[in-house]
């Protein structure tokens, strides 16, 4: 027997447009036609490219590893396609004659796996093995662990490939002998450690970019973006342009002062102020010694060396068969040429060598305002507040603005049986005791019979 009088059902006025983008309104609310509109919190400015790079950021390691996975699954399984996926992890364009190797179009399968490959070893080492070791070294904050795994990353990366590019250096006739960096040029072979060096250190600098872009604006994005694009245009043209030699001086130069930057900041992180500021006071010698002295001595040697050395002149064609020097031709084609046609013609004349002079300067003037910054930090340690680079630690320090909107709610239906309805668990949760006639209305729902209804029971009870 169902009772005479129910009460009515509770309505509330459709929100208005000042509450459906109010973070303080209901978390849900029913419209007059008994829609049920549930309240959800975004980000200002989250689009599809942000959210795309949210997904990306949480999913890179899995994506490394199942692309690398199947490069090497197609690799052993597929012998027909060895011939393509060897350039992906294997150096190409070997010359047997000479036991080195040349400049080609597989080079970028090359970079291509190693832009995959340290994508997937800085997540994976970040979040399985660096992490972990922050946390059983006492760092509590994520925040903080966060930024201990980035530049213990960092810390791995400039030691291998500092140490990898500074053996290069000491072994070669160019060592302490500016002069030596333009002899014998254009030399269109290069070793094979070489030629993995710089194709390794380009894939490196294309993957910051990429970094900087998925993870969370930092203070000096603008600048991180044009140093890495400066750098990334320094390592391909002079690698296209047979400069390896003073590419090579360069990364070491710009190298060895991320050995002490990461450390330093390493030892933050892990409470160790001491260490912390005379691992610092080291960075700070090694970045004005290595960027502001021997740095400014290559770009001079270009300045003042090199004309002497490379005249203006021209030459084609493999270095078993090359032929020249001769005059420039005219129009800009030839400046693109060694990007596309490997044999083909490669110039060094007086717009090419200012063009490199440019870029080493740009890359200067970044390094100088960053060592105003860093001075400001020693002025801070000075005075006993302890050594804190403020460059790039921290995000873009911007109260984060929430909008909210509302959304109808879709139930999950699903068709279920009577036996399958656990009534006296529902009396437990709310209070309410069952009889033939319990003289207690819900709001909406008379009795029994009228809430397996609205339900969706298959079999209706009556």
């Amino acid at each position: 027997m169902e009772s005479p009088v129910e009460k009515p059902k509770a309505v509330m006025p459709r929100p208005s447009i000042q509450s459906r983008n109010s973070m303080n309104g209901p978390l849900y609310m029913q419209t007059s036609k008994n829609k049920v509109l549930i309240r959800r919190v975004k980000r200002k400015g989250d689009g599809p490219m942000r959210n795309l790079a949210r997904w990306f950021l949480d999913n890179q390691f899995g994506l490394s590893f199942n692309l690398i996975s199947l490069i090497f699954l197609a690799h052993i399984f597929l012998p027909k396609a060895r011939s393509h996926t060897s350039k992906f992890f294997t150096l190409s364009h070997y010359n047997p004659v000479s036991g080195k190797y040349t400049i080609g179009p597989n080079d970028y399968h090359f970079i291509s796996f190693c832009i995959i490959l340290f994508t997937g070893l800085r997540a994976g080492l970040m979040e399985h093995v660096l992490a972990p070791l922050g946390r059983q070294w006492g760092i509590s904050k994520r925040k903080e662990i966060t930024r201990f795994s980035e530049q213990a990353w960092m810390l791995i990366y400039y030691s291998v490939f500092w140490t990898f590019g500074m053996c290069l250096y000491v072994d070669s006739p160019y060592f302490l002998n500016m002069r030596e960096l333009w002899t014998g040029w254009p030399n269109r072979e290069l070793t094979g450690l070489m030629k993995g060096y710089m194709l390794a250190q380009w894939a490196f600098w294309v993957q910051q970019v990429v970094v900087i872009h998925i993870e969370e604006r930092r203070k000096d994005h603008w600048q991180m973006l044009t140093h890495h694009f400066i750098t990334i245009t320094l390592i391909s043209t002079s690698y296209y342009y047979y400069q390896t030699r003073v590419g090579n001086l360069i990364l070491v130069l710009m190298d060895v002062v991320d050995l002490f930057l990461p450390l330093a900041k390493c030892f933050k992180y892990l409470g160790l102020s001491a260490l912390c500021d005379a691992t610092f006071v080291l960075f700070m010698v090694s970045w004005f010694l290595a960027r502001h002295v021997f740095y400014l001595m290559t770009c001079y040697s270009i300045y003042k060396d090199l004309p002497t050395i490379i005249p203006p002149a021209c030459f084609r064609g493999p270095n078993s068969n090359i032929t020249g020097p001769f005059p420039a031709p005219d129009g800009w084609g030839h400046y693109l040429e060694p990007f596309s046609d490997f044999e083909g013609t490669v110039c060094f004349s007086e717009p090419i060598r200012w063009g490199f002079l440019y870029c080493l300067l740009a890359l200067q003037a970044i390094t100088i305002f960053w060592f105003f910054m860093i001075i400001q930090v020693a002025v801070r340690v000075i005075k006993g507040t302890g050594a804190d680079d403020t460059r790039s630690d921290d995000e873009v320090e911007e109260d984060e603005e929430f909008e909210s909107e509302y959304e109808e709610a879709q139930p999950l239906e699903e068709e279920v049986g009577v036996e399958s309805i656990d009534l006296k668990g529902w009396e437990r949760r709310t209070g309410v005791k069952r009889g033939a006639s319990s003289g207690v209305s819900l709001p909406g729902h008379s009795d029994r019979k009228e809430l397996l209804g609205r339900i969706g029971c298959e079999k209706q009870v009556d």
